[in-house]
């Protein structure tokens, strides 16, 4: 095997010889976006933000359950209260605790998130345009990015989602540019059935009341964990189980932007070798020589068993998603652990 050079294309150069039809978004392009996208951990920064942090008590329940994911543990706390009411159990504990690592939930995505007024509408447009060049959109981003800039024009892109904002499976054949979001998003909510609804509300109230639902709903995003744990609650969703047997599906050449596919998204490599597209065009960061031929390196040793599969790297800021006038400014006084 030859060795590995810092050579990387344009985007626009590989993707004539080598078209794709399908991109995998990962939180690297919504860190290149809005830079507080880059941390670490969601539960870290729910212990972490001034207001209504979690407490004592909301942590030992995750802990309990083995999981940093919000999600299970909501609706884990929305069982036990339906089933308290319907035995007649007076206790008032498992209401609180929802309630309690709900707001935590809340304030620590509003210290993180992209304001609204702040994503201007050139971008969302940028964006939009940028998107239409796939047949399919994978995400494991939970965000509101694709959301808000899909809704820009939503003319070509396909509706999964009937009348009443539910995911219905029969209209996933339907025309135009699906997306999907693999982990969940801030816009989707989870019965308890495991159906998934989509919130409608404008635009600019998707992020202020994205965890407002009614009684039985709770949000359905998959935030950073262990992969098993990913695995476990994508299962328990209609949505999400559907969302990533798409994923494993995808024979023509696919497109990884921003997705470093480390050991806790473990299930989405899985997905990818299941597929075994026609080729990977993984974008990359040219921060140094040295450190494009270690990101070459980690991608190799990632799919090494896909040996008649190519592996084709491009510089990403060359990618309509990694322009550099894309980059939302941040401003300077803002504690992003308020």
């Amino acid at each position: 095997m030859p060795a590995l050079d810092a050579h990387l294309p344009t985007w626009a150069d590989l993707n004539q010889r080598h078209p794709s039809t399908a991109l995998l978004l990962g939180n690297g392009a919504s860190r290149a976006l809005w830079k507080p996208f880059g941390y670490f951990s969601l539960f870290e920064e729910a212990q972490r933000v001034r207001h209504k942090a979690l407490g004592v008590s909301d942590q030992a329940l995750f802990k309990a359950l083995g999981s940093e994911l919000f999600e299970p543990l909501l609706s884990t706390l929305n069982t036990t209260v339906r089933a308290n009411a319907a035995l007649a159990i007076n206790s008032t504990a498992p209401l609180n605790r929802y309630y309690s690592i709900k707001e935590a939930l809340i304030h620590a995505v509003r210290a993180v998130h992209l304001p609204w007024p702040r994503f201007p509408g050139a971008t969302r447009t940028a964006i939009n345009q940028a998107l239409r060049q796939y047949r399919n959109i994978y995400t494991s981003n939970y965000d509101l990015i694709l959301p808000w800039a899909v809704a820009e024009d939503t003319q070509g892109f396909a509706n999964l989602f009937d009348e009443q904002g539910f995911f219905d499976v029969r209209r996933s054949q339907a025309d135009g540019i699906r997306i999907l979001h693999l982990h969940g998003g801030m816009h989707l909510l989870k019965l308890p059935d495991g159906s998934t609804r989509r919130r409608s509300a404008e635009q600019a109230e998707l992020l202020e009341g994205f965890a407002v639902n009614i009684p039985g709903e709770v949000p359905l995003f998959v935030n950073e964990s262990r992969s098993e744990d990913k695995l476990r609650a994508i299962r328990n969703s209609d949505y999400l189980s559907w969302s990533l047997g798409q994923l494993a599906r995808e024979h023509d050449g696919l497109c990884l932007f921003g997705q470093h596919l480390d050991a806790s998204d473990q299930h989405l490599l899985d997905a990818i070798r299941q597929a075994r597209p026609k080729h990977l065009a993984i974008a990359i960061r040219p921060l140094s020589e040295a450190s494009i031929i270690n990101q070459k390196q980690h991608f190799i040793d990632r799919f090494g068993d896909l040996s008649q599969v190519p592996l084709h790297f491009f510089d990403a800021a060359s990618h309509p998603l990694g322009l550099a006038e894309l980059a939302i400014p941040v401003p300077a006084a803002q504690d992003r652990r308020r």
